[in-house]
C-alpha cells in the first residue's frame, strides 16, 4: 500500500519520511491540496530505478538492431578486441 502524506508532512516530520524511504526502499507520495503532487525516495533507490531505465533502452536498443539485422558475431567482436590489445 503507497504511503501518502500531506506536503506540510516534508517541513514538519522529514526525518521520519527520510528514514521511511531508506528502510522501505519505495517512494512516499506528498499530496498538495487533496492532490498527488511529488513522489520523494531515497537517492539509493532513485539511482536504481534510473540505472533500470539505462538498462532498458539499451535492450530495447539491441532488440532493435537485432530487428534491422545490424549485428555481428561475437567471435568477430571478440577477435577484434584482443587484436586492439596486442598493438
Amino acid at each position: 500500500m503507497p504511503n501518502i502524506r500531506p506536503s506540510s508532512d516534508l517541513r514538519n516530520k522529514y526525518t521520519e519520511i527520510s528514514e521511511f524511504c531508506h528502510k522501505y526502499t519505495e517512494p512516499v507520495y506528498i499530496t498538495r491540496n487533496g492532490q498527488g503532487d511529488l513522489a520523494v525516495m531515497s537517492i539509493e533507490t532513485y539511482e536504481k530505478l534510473v540505472g533500470k531505465f539505462e538498462l532498458y533502452k539499451l535492450l530495447d536498443e539491441g532488440m532493435e538492431a537485432v530487428k534491422n539485422r545490424r549485428v555481428v558475431p561475437a567471435e568477430s567482436v571478440f577477435e577484434k578486441i584482443e587484436n586492439d590489445l596486442s598493438k
